[in-house]
């Protein structure tokens, strides 16, 4: 059979083809104009053309985080690349397997500071899992493929490929490979079975046992192995931001989330347990605070990762599990059966006590009087108006808190949320990403009057694609958060938090041809919400401006460099 000679910019796109790509994010420029032009001539995947290309990461990241597969982006050389940084160090932060194909100035141009160069291996080398500069068109199709296995395989990642303008012009024979095999890259996933053993001996011993499940639950499609050992030891648990969805809320044994903005059981539970075991988690900042006030007290820890850096990096563990979340929480449930003679689980019963004594706090209530719309009853109203089912995506600040707090969450890959690197202006974009994987599931963005404005030309992209997102505009007309901490820490200097310029919302998703309410009454937001989900408005994206109380604060709150239980509650002065 002859060979197959096609160009470098043909052998991307077969090579797309050949990894089941369904939806390409990206943004034309000179430098990919040949890649683009062999993208017209194909039917295979569709292209998405959003209008910056950081909104093309971030769509082609949420599409990932939705449905596990791997999200590309493609964007030009130069301001193409540097305005995609922010979006692949989102991915980075929270280990999103994506490939973003960046183009690069001609080979013989490159280090002659041309038209559209910079260094995009040199810039984004701290933000990707790994990344490559392809100088020969017969490497085409191999790099793709390495570049697909390094970002889904271990912890998962972002992987960035450069590729110069006349290698994309180039041709050569198309082969693309059956499999890759790297020497320097082999991730474990099978966990050390004498170490799981060693970890259940801990656990059924234990007096006030704690599981704390991460994102690596989430991402490692673990949750139905997570919710089998918890159901089979009976132990609470608690999830992260990023691990919400991993159990299920609705389960008696869930404590809520933990963390700075944790709920007051979760957080007790985690300080005063006397064997934790940690789950596709990796115990930063955010979760425990201070690492010396939780050490303070004794504890066996478990941790169970992927990423054996991640393993004793902030905290030191007793009994580290290196593998696949899933594969080693199966094998852990196979091996109970050998030790569960030995497990007397009404040991727990004072544990279960002293938790459900921390919960009878209600550290989640708050006053609403019917004057104001308060921004936790408008989440509240979201989750039953769509019955706890809609894909939620936020941006970042206090309404990405009430999101996690009140929208309990059932199933994984529900909650598309920046946690690690928390980037503002990535719900409109996230919200995209949800809705072109599943057109017919309802996809809510929730965001705020800050962070929806740096993203906010992405409404003629839902236009253009006809994507029926619902919006929810928590609109307290301050950068919500930076005004909390100003008002606790900075003797309420509010500088520079104050947004006295916004625009009118409603006007503004209006000219961009979508349907605008303002919703001014707390007797408003049901009604508001229901019709925005309705069967009449199921078509159109719906821009939902919620004007709230400017003086509301995320509650509870555990303070910079204080402790997990060191929290401040709504009831304290």
């Amino acid at each position: 059979m002859k060979p197959e000679i096609i160009t470098g910019a043909e052998i991307v796109i077969r090579s797309l083809q050949k990894e089941s790509v369904d939806f390409v994010f990206g943004y034309p420029g000179g430098a990919v104009l040949n890649i683009y032009d062999a993208i017209f001539k194909q039917k295979h995947f569709k292209h998405v053309l959003v209008r910056h290309e950081q909104a093309a990461v971030h769509a082609a990241d949420a599409f990932s985080r939705a449905t596990g597969k791997v999200g590309v982006a493609l964007v030009t050389s130069g301001p193409g690349a540097t305005n995609a940084v922010t979006g692949i160090a989102t991915a980075y932060m929270d280990s999103i397997p994506m490939v973003i194909i960046s183009g690069q100035v001609p080979t013989h141009a490159i280090g002659e500071d041309a038209f559209q160069e910079c260094d995009t291996v040199g810039i984004t080398r701290p933000c990707v899992k790994h990344n490559f500069l392809v100088k020969d068109v017969n490497k085409i199709a191999s790099t793709i493929k390495k570049a697909f296995y390094i970002a889904a395989t271990g912890r998962p990642g972002p992987v960035l490929v450069d590729i110069p303008k006349d290698i994309t012009a180039e041709e050569a024979e198309f082969v693309y490979p059956e499999t890759v095999a790297l020497r320097s890259y082999t991730p474990v996933t099978k966990g050390h079975l004498g170490q799981i053993k060693k970890a259940l001996d801990l656990l059924i011993k234990a007096k006030k046992p704690m599981v704390y499940s991460g994102g690596g639950v989430v991402l490692g499609d673990a949750a139905e192995s997570l919710k089998k050992l918890i159901d089979t030891l009976g132990f609470p648990v608690t999830n992260t931001l990023m691990g919400l969805g991993g159990f299920p809320a609705s389960d008696e044994k869930f404590l809520g989330m933990l963390g700075m903005h944790g709920t007051y059981e979760a957080n007790m539970a985690m300080q005063d347990c006397d064997v934790l075991i940690a789950v596709g988690a990796r115990f930063d900042d955010r979760v425990i605070g201070n690492p010396d006030h939780f050490l303070s007290k004794p504890r066996k820890i478990i941790h169970i990762d992927i990423d054996p850096a991640s393993i004793s990096k902030r905290v030191k563990i007793d009994v580290p599990i290196v593998g696949d979340v899933k594969i080693v929480l199966d094998d852990m449930l196979e091996c109970y059966g050998e030790v569960k003679s030995d497990h007397d689980k009404s040991r727990v019963k004072p544990w279960l006590a002293q938790i459900k004594e921390w919960a009878s706090k209600d550290c989640m209530a708050f006053e609403d009087d019917g004057s104001f719309i308060k921004p936790q009853k408008v989440i509240q109203t979201l989750h039953k108006v769509t019955n706890g089912d809609a894909f939620v995506t936020s941006d970042v600040g206090q309404h990405q808190m009430w999101a996690a707090q009140y929208y309990p969450f059932d199933k994984p890959r529900r909650w598309i949320n920046s946690g690690g690197l928390g980037t503002m202006g990535v719900g409109l974009p996230y919200a995209m990403g949800c809705q072109l994987a599943f057109p017919d599931s309802q996809v809510a963005c929730v965001t705020g009057e800050a962070s929806i404005q740096m993203c906010i030309q992405e409404l003629s992209t839902c236009k253009q694609f006809n994507l029926p997102i619902k919006i929810i505009n928590l609109n307290n007309r301050y950068m919500g958060m930076v005004r909390q901490w100003q008002e606790f820490f900075y003797g309420n200097r509010y500088a520079e938090s104050y947004m006295d310029a916004l625009p009118d919302f409603v006007k503004l998703a209006e000219s961009y041809g979508h349907v605008g309410m303002k919703i001014e009454k707390s007797a408003d937001i049901e009604p508001a919400l229901k019709e925005a989900f309705s069967e009449k408005l199921k078509e159109k994206l719906v821009f939902m401006d919620f004007i709230t109380d400017q003086t509301e604060n995320v509650f509870p709150m555990v303070p910079n460099g204080k402790g997990i239980s060191e929290m401040i509650l709504a009831g304290d002065s």
